[in-house]
């Protein structure tokens, strides 16, 4: 059980955070250049010259750009049509053809932005060096925005992510534990020795889930060492408020591990019904996806969620530095859960003497 604990939550941690994420990359990128010209080639080097596109070849035509994008060979394909350059010095205006392999919806758009950025900025070096000085005169004036990113400058999605994962870890290993503890001890027969015993019911419960909840403070602080010192995410708020949430927190989880291992009576009930609730509370807890993108009847159902609180504030203190009185929405709401999913463990389950 040691190395199930211990390890294996740390390599998830590390592989997870670099594999988790909606960067993309390396997109495979061909064009059709039916123009040929100075013009054409400077728009195709632009893309050459990008960190996310991977230029691999010129499709002689349209049908043969097609074959490849079928077979996956390539993702997106740029078609530059005849008298490209003509076009622009005489009607002052062109139009390219775009095809994107949209099959995975997501990475689709983000290609089509990274497209368009690349075509704008080409479009407005254009203007300087294509244009005679007249036609310079009658070109609209560019408005350019200077983007100004809070908590994460550089846009690393590993320091959205880990904080995220972080979570992830703590709560299934320590569900998972608890809820397989007592399922345990009925299945060997000791749980029957126990209940005859002088032991207080809450004595039982503390001495079963005491050791689950040290456990996920160990794993908290290893996992924000390897946050630090692996992915270097920033930790500008209070360590102290992290590990105060952190210990009510894993009081709910241990209470739903508990509440579970109540109504079964085998390791592989507890653990199908653990696991049968953990996906659906990560999938709707706003670690992967934005809540205030979900339909408004999930967005509600989010609100018994508790790893979408305990998500919230990890990424809060940590990024934002925020303090006390910013987290208390979901501190209070996380205490009422733990109060609440505690006190149906211990009154569902039976001691006989």
């Amino acid at each position: 059980m040691l190395p199930i604990i211990f390890v294996l939550p740390l390599l998830q941690l590390i592989i997870l955070s670099n594999a988790a994420t909606f960067e993309v990359k390396n997109i495979k990128f061909g064009y059709i250049d039916n123009d040929h010209t100075s013009t054409s080639r400077a728009l195709i080097a632009q893309f050459n010259a990008s960190a996310y596109f991977n230029v691999l070849t010129n499709f002689p035509s349209e049908a043969v750009a097609s074959a490849a994008m079928l077979k996956g060979e390539v993702d997106v394909v740029l078609e530059i049509q005849q008298y490209f350059e003509r076009d622009l010095q005489k009607e002052k205006h062109t139009s390219l053809g775009v095809t994107i392999n949209a099959i995975d919806g997501a990475a689709a758009g983000v290609e089509n932005v990274y497209v368009t950025q690349i075509i704008q900025r080409f479009n407005k070096h254009l203007k300087v060096d294509l244009f005679s000085p007249s036609d310079k005169q009658v070109q609209p004036i560019n408005i350019e925005t200077i983007p100004l990113f809070w908590y994460n400058e550089t846009l690393n999605y590993k320091t959205f992510m880990v904080p995220g994962i972080l979570v992830l870890l703590v709560t299934m290993i320590t569900l998972f534990l608890s809820g397989m503890n007592i399922v345990r001890e009925k299945e060997i027969g000791t749980l029957e020795q126990i209940n005859v015993t002088p032991i207080k019911k809450s004595q039982f419960i503390i001495g079963k889930l005491f050791p689950f909840w040290v456990i996920g403070m160990g794993l908290l602080t290893i996992g924000l060492i390897i946050a630090k010192l692996i992915f270097d995410v920033p930790m500008l708020g209070s360590l102290p408020l992290m590990y105060v949430y952190t210990s009510i927190y894993i009081l709910v989880v241990l209470g739903i591990g508990l509440f579970i291992s109540n109504f079964t009576d085998t390791q592989q009930q507890a653990m199908f019904i653990a696991w049968f609730f953990t996906v659906i509370f990560i999938l709707m807890s706003g670690l992967f996806t934005p809540i205030e993108s979900m339909p408004k009847w999930a967005q509600i159902l989010t609100e018994f969620n508790p790893i979408k609180y305990f998500v919230e504030v990890m990424r809060m203190v940590m990024l934002k530095g925020s303090g006390c009185m910013d987290i208390l929405p979901q501190l209070l709401k996380t205490l009422f859960y733990a109060v609440i999913m505690n006190g149906l463990a211990v009154w569902s389950y039976k001691k006989t003497t």
